[in-house]
């Protein structure tokens, strides 16, 4: 330890002559005075003397700081989104469950890269504790709400709170392991997931039928900070220990500095670029008068100026690119970025709905339908870990990934056949299996190469990068569900019910699960069976052909070896 606390000093020394990033591998270097160098991102100077610091005791300290903000993470990850399901019904607006989750998978996404640059200038510990502080009132928020806008504002910050304590922990998770081992530690990380989903559908039933969806989003106030609090204090104490050892650099910023340093102009186009598209989309198919609406039109053809002017920005403009351009050139990621993408696009077009299409289709309790749910992320989560220790053995990963993207083909094929009103219980399940198989080879095994791709101080950037296109595909798969189901539903009741399809059972089936249906077994809710089964088709229809370029996009991914250091660029 002695010997890498010594190559930190001297890492931090200033040079006396015109700096280089040599100097700094890794990092980037803001030249000022003569014999003056300013480290662009001091929080990797943290983490990397933070880590030279705490030894085995302090690395186990965060290994089970991160196993204890991950059982609470998943716990909310399981139940939150089942409570929106009530939450939009209780407000009479079912429908805007769709626009609900585009939005806040636009904002889950395109927040992860400015979170990773704020964690790379502010520091690891710091930045958790502003994403858990976000969470808490966002809790409050929402819990308290007496509106549908009140309840949107406060998923918002929800949604906030959570991309960033998701992306930070991968961040910190990759700080503390090496590439030969990153994907076993990623897909290990979830292993609360293999039990959180099975207590939260019992936490659920009984929440819904009890306490109340309120009081089951509230009660994570307290849960949340408790569970954050280990992380944070073991972060933090290292991070102050490194300091006061002489380890870290210290730097006046100013707020022009900061600014620039999380490329404050790069984040704007980019984020509001997506979702200045995504959104108007949603909500152009949950208008009643749908394009005739102007400002969707304008909106939509802002963001699309803004993410134009986007990649122009980060080439001649920011000096910190979150985004670089070369990023765009290496094979490596620009292919795991597509592949990520187009994986996520057809889960949530055949996952947006499947809560609500099993509670009424097929009459499953709040229980049950978690339980069905989740099934899919249970083995997403086993197969991420089967998939992580079979990278670590062959030191490959572009075998795995073929496999991922075949049985995810198959998956959605066999999908349109077997997910129906009148299929058995083994098929149902048997599906969710197949394709939470191919998920998880397919999402622990596009991080890792494009990790490897780049320096230390480069990694939280592109995690976030990968992440935010996990996501930013997520908000597509939405938006065309949404759209979908907005589009779809009506006329599919119509034609199931015939005669007994009024406006006011339409309207009140389409936007309610919680609504007056017809008597389970008679003819008319078989009919509506029926109807929300077509519906449910037509999204996998659309979840295939996501799937289908993937196939062919898979065989030009490069096969690197995974070394047993952190990258594949530093020594």
């Amino acid at each position: 330890m002695e010997r890498t606390i010594n190559a930190i000093k001297r890492h931090l020394r200033p040079a006396p002559f015109e700096p280089s990033e040599t100097q700094f591998p890794g990092t980037e270097i803001e030249k000022g005075a003569v014999g003056q160098v300013v480290e662009a991102e001091a929080g990797v100077s943290g983490i990397e003397a933070a880590t030279a610091v705490w030894g085995k005791k302090g690395r186990w300290l965060v290994i089970i700081g991160l196993a204890m903000i991950m059982v609470i993470y998943e716990l909310d990850n399981s139940t939150v989104y089942v409570y929106n399901n009530y939450s939009t019904s209780s407000f009479d607006a079912l429908s805007k469950l769709a626009t609900l989750s585009t939005a806040g998978a636009v904002l889950f996404a395109v927040i992860k890269p400015p979170i990773a640059k704020l964690s790379n200038v502010m520091g690891r510990g710091e930045t958790y504790m502003m994403t858990i502080s976000l969470y808490v009132l966002s809790y409050i928020l929402m819990a308290s709400a007496k509106t549908l806008n009140t309840y949107a504002a406060g998923y918002v910050l929800y949604v906030m709170g959570q991309s960033g304590t998701n992306i930070m922990n991968d961040i910190v998770i990759s700080d503390i392991s090496n590439a030969r081992w990153r994907g076993f530690a990623i897909g290990i990380s979830f292993t609360p997931f293999l039990v959180t989903p099975w207590v939260s559908g019992f936490i659920v039933d009984s929440v819904v039928d009890g306490i109340g969806w309120r009081w089951g989003i509230g009660m994570f106030a307290i849960l949340m900070p408790f569970g954050a609090s280990f992380i944070i204090s073991t972060l933090l104490y290292y991070q102050i220990r490194a300091k006061k050892m002489g380890l870290v650099l210290r730097q006046r910023m100013t707020v022009y500095n900061f600014c620039s340093q999380i490329d404050l102009g790069g984040v704007i186009l980019f984020s509001g670029g997506f979702a200045l598209i995504l959104v108007p989309l949603t909500l152009a198919a949950t208008t009643t008068s749908q394009w005739k609406t102007p400002y969707l039109d304008a909106l939509i053809a802002v963001g699309a100026v803004m993410l134009i002017v986007f990649p122009f920005y980060e080439t001649l403009v920011s000096r910190y690119p979150f985004m670089p351009p070369s990023y765009f050139k290496n094979p490596t990621i620009s292919l795991c970025l597509f592949l990520i993408a187009t994986d996520s696009i057809g889960f949530a077009c055949t996952h947006t709905y499947l809560y609500t299409w099993a509670t009424v289709a097929r009459n499953f309790s709040a229980r049950n339908a978690t339980f069905y749910n989740s099934t899919n992320g249970v083995m997403q989560c086993l197969s991420g870990i089967i998939a992580g220790v079979l990278m670590l053995w062959t030191r490959r990963y572009k075998w795995l990934i073929v496999v991922g993207a075949v049985v995810r083909l198959i998956g959605y094929g066999v999908m349109i056949r077997l997910r129906g009103a009148s299929n058995s219980m083994f098929e149902l399940f048997f599906v969710q299996i197949i394709q939470g198989i191919g998920s998880g080879i397919m999402q622990t095994n596009l991080l890792v190469p494009a990790q490897i791709s780049v320096p230390h101080g480069q990694m939280p950037q592109i995690t976030a990068l990968v992440v935010c296109f996990s996501f930013l595909g997520s908000s597509v798969g939405a938006c065309i569900a949404g759209g979908i189901y907005t589009n779809t539903i009506g006329e599919a009741l119509k034609n199931r019910l015939g005669n007994e399809a009024t406006a006011a059972l339409i309207q009140t089936l389409s936007n309610s699960i919680t609504g007056v249906a017809p008597a389970w077994g008679s003819p008319e809710r078989i009919a509506v069976n029926l109807a929300f089964s077509d519906v449910l088709r037509y999204m996998t229809y659309t979840a295939l052909a996501a799937s289908v370029p993937a196939l062919a996009l898979v065989w030009f991914m490069p096969n690197h070896k995974l070394p047993d250091r952190n990258n594949l660029v530093e020594e």
